[in-house]
């Protein structure tokens, strides 16, 4: 016998097997979980589409190239730097965004006054922009001091409305006539009559000044490359108004196209204003010059000077006036020189005039110049002073002035070289001036500064005439491929992505609702559980009675309800038990639980009964001496049973009981003794079961939790058969280990479980499926849990079974 009980304890677990199926009609068992979740999430998302402001967006496309003017061609002016590179494309997103322009282009824009009215949705206030409900004038502003705030419009009727503001925490109303003046704050107004408006309307307005929309545009505004490396910038403007989004963003664009040609045009106004500056000067040699030799002439009566002297002026004429234009080309770099120790922003090198004069790198290192000083501007809007990138280009910048510096070095002293050659080439020609007559050399003097003054003064005239040609000519180093247009399609939130996520939402919810619920479930609910948890074999599974049970399970319901599934299942239950022991001609069945209230007492009426039915001479016995209701079960006192007899107080026909039902006899607990476990380890209960195994076929006997209390282990040690039942959706998982536990405990092999209770619910339900082995060594028992035969035909279940949407079948027959 030990050899068979260590073939069960030892033998596996039933193979099993995952059940696609099983899984997908587990989701379905709770169905209405994951519809009320999605409702509820897509209710939540239309509440949340409701009542979040919508946001629109626009774009535009610029192209960054840099475009030759013809006329600086015609004028023979040097083409301007090549900044149109992909790094240009970065660095100009700096400039776009950077506030002196956003100024500019925002008094592009109609913005003084905003108009608002108020929504239904919380108060929510919309812009009407580009909409003027109303022709307000201001008359009298003060840019540094008006009154910000909103100020709300109601008409009252053709002639009057009324204006409210707050003044402090204070809430001021006043009315006040059609196109006549009032004042809020320091700000003067008149309002035109607008035509018919409701009585009811309101409309909010207020001033603005050009600073207030900065951060509104630039907060909405985004740049980024439209491919890596290239010279195209995608601009984005987002705003709760999509007119306002695409106004601003073509302001803003055409005002980079005006900033970036008055940078361009810059070297040439700067060039412009140095010949200026020298026009003004010599223009007045020039006068003074000509006055001298009228006066000359006319006091000296001379009319003009020799051929022999005219030829010594032009030599002398065309050396003094290169000497003065040197001096021209000095004074230009020798400005240059100072922009640059000054720490200038941006430097230019003026007017050269002198061929080879210049070092000739002194160009190139100034544009080099320019654009380093360029950029680190517009690195400084993104990174401190004191960063690594700014002190790189710091390191770049005092390498490239030194650069300038020397080669303004170089060039003032090959300038000044030059000017010292020119002076020893003059001091001959002054020698023959000298020789001429007083009267013819005075003259030949004062001409000389007028001819000498008057060619210089041409020459910087007609370099003028050319700058402002070139000047003229220079055209912005981008150009708007694509402007900007109203896009009333809101980009968020987005309608149909939000009703989207909320439906996944909702299906998350409720499927993983279903899936905690499975997680945190620790009761056992199907058969499928308890073989995976336990070797110890089930020979059966009884299905829950539909109707309500009394407490005491007066009404023996396999007798009472015969054609129910019910009665069926148990009766699947009595023919297994009956393979079980059948070399015994009397069967002692312990049954037993872990805890109270899996239905130990029910189950053993119920057999007991469909035992007594199939002409068996059943004996049930209320072995749980401590809190048995047997004697309430079948009506009868329980002044005498169990208890007594085993403390010798009657005999044993004196505790025997019949009941109405031929061939079942019980035997009630008797009262609570004080020492239950005791009794039942005496030898007069084993003599007990001995002296009715001679009169009965099946001695069924109702014991003690065995979870709870150790009175049912003499009695299982005894018995032929041991049932444990297990109450499906009350038992806990560790239950189905309790019968192995006492099988190797005690080296038993005759213990078995009857699933209690069993009502599907495909929630709990597990999602394998048992598949019968070799391996169960002839332990394993058919039996049906009945599931899906309600309506075969074959059983009488009362009408309340049926499911809410199988209640069309009647109304169908």
């Amino acid at each position: 016998m030990e050899e068979l009980a260590k073939t069960q304890t030892n033998q596996k677990l039933p193979h099993q097997e995952f059940d696609y199926y099983k899984i997908g009609k587990i989701l379905l068992s709770r169905w209405y979980w994951i519809v009320g979740s999605i409702v509820v999430c897509v209710l939540a998302s239309n509440l949340y589409l409701w009542y979040t402001p919508k946001i629109y967006s626009t774009s535009a496309i610029m192209k960054f190239e840099d475009k030759k003017s013809e006329i600086g061609d015609l004028v023979g002016m040097p083409a301007t730097s090549d900044r149109a590179s992909a790094s240009r494309v970065q660095t100009e997103t700096f400039v776009i965004t950077s506030t002196p322009l956003l100024l500019n282009a925002i008094k592009q824009l109609d913005y003084r006054i905003s108009f608002y009215v108020v929504g239904r949705v919380l108060n929510r206030t919309s812009e009407l922009y580009p909409n003027k409900p109303l022709d307000i004038k201001i008359l009298k502003l003060d840019s540094t001091n008006f009154y910000r705030d909103i100020i709300t419009f109601r008409p009252l009727n053709r002639n009057s409305f009324k204006i409210s503001y707050k003044e402090g925490d204070r809430e001021v109303q006043k009315t006040y006539a059609y196109n006549n003046p009032f004042v809020i704050g320091a700000t003067a107004f008149s309002i035109n009559y607008p035509g018919n408006l409701s009585g009811n309307s309101q409309i909010l307005f207020k001033i603005n000044a050009p600073e207030d929309l900065v951060n509104r545009i630039r907060s909405g505004l985004q740049t980024n490359e439209l491919a890596k490396n290239s010279n195209m910038l995608a601009l984005r403007e987002t705003d709760m108004n999509p007119q306002f989004a695409a106004d601003a963003l073509n302001a803003v664009t055409n005002e980079y196209l005006s900033f970036d040609r008055d940078q361009r045009s810059k070297s040439a106004s700067q060039m412009i204003r140095f010949i200026d500056s020298q026009l003004e000067i010599l223009s007045n040699d020039v006068k003074g010059s000509e006055n001298s030799i009228k006066e000359y002439k006319q006091s000296n009566k001379m009319m003009d000077v020799s051929s022999a002297s005219e030829q010594v002026i032009s030599k002398a004429k065309d050396i003094e006036s290169q000497i003065n234009l040197l001096k021209i080309d000095l004074l230009s770099i020798d400005q240059l020189k100072q922009d640059i120790i000054r720490g200038k922003d941006n430097v230019n090198l003026n007017l050269v005039i002198g061929g080879g004069t210049v070092d000739a790198q002194l160009g190139n290192y100034v544009n080099s110049l320019n654009n380093l000083l360029l950029s680190k501007t517009n690195y400084l809007k993104t990174y401190n002073t004191t960063s690594q990138v700014i002190q790189d280009i710091d390191k770049q910048i005092l390498d490239v002035k030194n650069n300038v510096v020397n080669s303004i070095n170089l060039s003032q002293r090959l300038i000044q070289n030059k000017i010292k050659f020119l002076q020893d080439q003059l001091s001959p020609v002054n020698k023959q001036i000298a020789q001429l007559p007083a009267a013819e050399r005075d003259l030949v003097g004062l001409k000389r500064d007028f001819d000498v003054n008057d060619k210089v003064y041409s020459f910087l005239s007609e370099k003028k005439i050319d700058q402002e040609i070139f000047r003229a000519g220079i055209l912005p180093g981008a150009t708007i491929v694509d402007e900007a247009q109203a896009n009333f399609s809101p980009i968020s939130p987005d309608e149909h992505g939000t009703h989207q996520k909320a439906f996944i939402l909702g299906l998350a919810i409720g499927l993983g609702a279903i899936v905690l619920i499975r997680i945190l479930n620790p009761y056992i609910y199907d058969k499928e559980t308890v073989e995976s948890l336990t070797n110890i074999p089930i020979i059966g599974v009884i299905r829950k009675y539909p109707d309500e049970i009394d407490e005491f399970s007066t009404q023996i319901l396999a007798l009472s309800k015969p054609k129910s599934i019910f009665a069926e299942s148990v009766r699947s239950v009595r023919t297994n038990l009956n393979f079980l022991a059948s070399e015994k001609k009397s069967k002692v069945i312990c049954i037993t639980s872990e805890v109270a209230g899996e239905g130990k007492s029910f189950v053993a009426v119920n057999l007991s009964s469909t035992l007594a039915l199939i002409d068996k001479k059943v004996i049930l016995i209320g072995a749980d001496l401590r809190r048995s209701k047997l004697h309430k079960t079948f009506h009868v006192p329980n002044d005498l049973g169990l208890s007594s007899y085993l403390a010798n107080q009657c005999v044993l026909d004196d505790i025997i009981n019949h009941s109405n039902q031929s061939n079942l006899d019980f035997i009630p607990s008797g009262p609570v003794p004080p020492n239950p476990s005791e009794l039942l380890y005496s030898d007069k209960m084993k003599e007990l079961i001995a002296t009715l195994s001679a009169k009965y076929d099946v001695i069924m006997i109702d014991t003690a939790p065995i979870g709870l209390v150790s009175d049912s282990v003499p009695l299982i040690r005894i018995s032929d058969i041991n049932l444990f039942v297990i109450r499906s959706g009350k038992s806990k998982f560790y239950a189905a280990t309790v019968p192995q536990r006492i099988a190797q405990e005690y080296n038993l092999n005759n213990t078995v479980i009857v699933l209690n209770a069993f009502a599907q619910d495909l929630l709990h339900s597990r999602y394998y499926t048992t598949k019968a082995t070799g391996d169960t060594n002839g332990k394993y028992y058919y039996y049906s849990d009945y599931t899906g035969y309600e309506s075969s035909g074959y059983y009488l279940d009362n009408e309340n079974e049926r499911k809410w949407w199988q209640f069309w079948r009647r109304f169908k027959k």
